[in-house]
């Protein structure tokens, strides 16, 4: 029974240049490509974690991951066509009709690909950076080949095209470091003494624990609007995604003492004066 079905395994289904290709050849090949794919997991993790001894940034590790998997991948599917039959060297003629067709049909496909290798080695964004691709809000889950993997605020996995990263304007608010400049705007009445105003909004700002001590928070004066003062509370933060949790905890506090301090932030208003028309 074994023959039986060693002969059958053995039974060619097609010919490639030449070689016959039996089911025997098929399934070794399709065996070398899981082989390869456990082989680049294993030896991706194994140098992130090398790299990660040596104290280098999780976006390099993650960087040097990728490649090396994407590397014995392709060594993988190069020896598993071989084990076809097929002319690898046919296949490396064949590039240039590829790259042919890549440029009229594949285009944006070849672009993002590309892309996603420049993404990869110049690391203008890494994984865990939080950026603003286009409006989308979030942080760098995961950098692939053809696209990167953000999840944005709302917890909503939100895919954005390499190419996108390469040829548009991203702001990456984790570079070079976490740390942002955050303000709040203020409208006060002009019969407030702006030295009281600007000691509360300090006191304020120095009480909020997330925000950092170094540079220290200033209120500065923006100007004179119809109906109030326009001050502006300036404070840093440590970690840029946390802007809307501070802006919040920082208007309740103010809206707060400034009720405590009588400070008055008045709603916009006009005088309207109405002069009567002159006796004829």
């Amino acid at each position: 029974m074994v023959e039986t079905i060693l002969e059958y395994l053995r039974e060619p289904l097609v010919t490639l240049s030449g070689t016959p290709v039996t089911t025997l050849t098929l399934l070794a090949a399709i065996a070398i490509v899981i082989a390869a794919r456990i082989i680049a997991a294993i030896i991706g993790r194994s140098i992130e974690r090398i790299l990660e001894a040596q104290g280098l940034d999780r976006g390099m590790r993650h960087a040097a991951n990728k490649i090396t998997r994407y590397v014995i991948m392709l060594v993988g599917t190069f020896v598993a066509i071989g084990t076809l039959g097929v002319d690898t060297s046919a296949i490396m003629a064949g590039g240039a009709v590829l790259l042919v067709g890549i440029g009229f049909g594949l285009q944006k496909l070849a672009e993002n690909f590309i892309s996603g290798l420049l993404v990869l080695i110049e690391r203008p964004i890494k994984k865990g950076d939080f950026i603003d691709a286009g409006g989308v809000l979030g942080t760098v889950e995961d950098i692939g080949l053809r696209a990167t993997r953000v999840m944005s605020r709302d917890g909503v996995a939100v895919i954005v095209p390499n190419a996108n990263l390469i040829s548009s304007t991203v702001i990456n608010y984790s570079a070079p470091t976490a740390e942002r400049r955050f303000q709040i705007d203020v409208g006060v009445a002009y019969s407030t003494d702006l030295e009281v105003a600007r000691k509360v909004l300090t006191d304020i700002a120095d009480a909020e624990p997330m925000v950092l001590k170094t540079p220290t928070p200033e209120v500065r004066c923006y100007g004179f609007g119809d109906s109030s003062i326009h001050l502006v509370l300036i404070v840093w933060i440590a970690e840029a995604k946390e802007d809307l949790i501070v802006g919040s905890k920082l208007r309740f506090a103010i809206d707060k003492a400034f009720r405590q301090h009588g400070i008055v932030m008045p709603f916009p208003q006009r005088e309207v004066h109405m002069v009567p028309p002159r006796a004829a």
